[in-house]
């Protein structure tokens, strides 16, 4: 028995089109997973779709804007339809607004909120039914180190992100005797187009990524493809609950 084996599964991805999500899609879809990739722009979505395929994996889109409930709730009935179940939750998706306390916006701090935090809870509700009608079922929220230490420009990131981690918590107790486990990956400095972006603001952070992180280097999506493949398989049956850093060791550096 391949513990980590994932054909036969079906896996929803939301921001699966890139960055993290998509490096989390790949290790699914190398595993076995047929995966369905859950993007606001379809553009992006039917790109990553070509990309799966042409490595040989099975894949689908839908477009979605997790913040909104209709739509979020609508993207795991087409899941189902179009790929006949599903096993497999990833909430990756998520926005950032770098700016400190001081001068955020409220509708900035409920968009980020909405997104980040309310569209991963309506998406666990939503593959709740499904998930139990099969007898078990897997899902893996995206944190950030930002669930672990403050940052001046990361309050309302780092609410939504500490946020996810005791939501995950909560499920993962609500949901245990079902056979369906909740589980947070914390990821560190990644090489995104969003981290790009903060790089290209502070062109200082770069330096202090390599010098406190022990692997001295930054992560690529591809780093993420082993955690995902772990926790949406059979080999992580009883773990449920944690929150995982995947930052080659930038938390624990002092």
């Amino acid at each position: 028995m391949n513990l980590f084996d994932l054909l036969g599964r079906v896996a929803l991805v939301t921001g699966g089109n890139g960055g993290i999500g998509m490096g989390m899609a790949e290790g699914l879809a190398t595993a076995g997973a047929a995966v369905m990739i859950a993007g606001r722009d379809q553009a992006k979505n039917e790109a990553a779709v070509a990309a799966l395929r042409q490595s040989g994996g099975t894949a689908e889109a839908v477009a979605v804007d997790v913040a909104e409930e209709t739509s979020c709730r609508a993207m795991v009935a087409e899941t189902v339809e179009a790929l006949g179940r599903l096993d497999i939750l990833i909430n990756n998706a998520g926005i950032g607004i770098g700016k400190r306390p001081e001068e955020f916006a409220l509708a900035e701090w409920n968009e980020l909120l909405a997104t980040n935090l309310t569209g991963a809870f309506i998406a666990a509700q939503g593959v709740y039914p499904e998930f139990k009608r099969q007898g078990g079922g897997k899902i893996i929220n995206i944190g950030s180190m930002f669930s672990i230490f403050g940052g001046p420009a990361a309050a309302a990131y780092g609410a939504s992100k500490g946020g996810i981690v005791q939501l995950t918590k909560s499920l993962a107790v609500a949901w245990a005797t079902e056979n369906i486990q909740v589980n947070a990956v914390l990821p560190g400095w990644i090489d995104t187009d969003l981290t790009r972006r903060a790089r290209e603001r502070a062109p200082a952070l770069n330096d202090r990524v390599l010098h406190r992180t022990p692997a001295g280097r930054w992560g690529t999506p591809r780093d993420l493809a082993g955690i995902a493949v772990f926790l949406a398989s059979a080999a992580s049956d009883f773990v449920t609950g944690a929150a995982i850093p995947v930052d080659g060791g930038f938390a624990i550096q002092g």
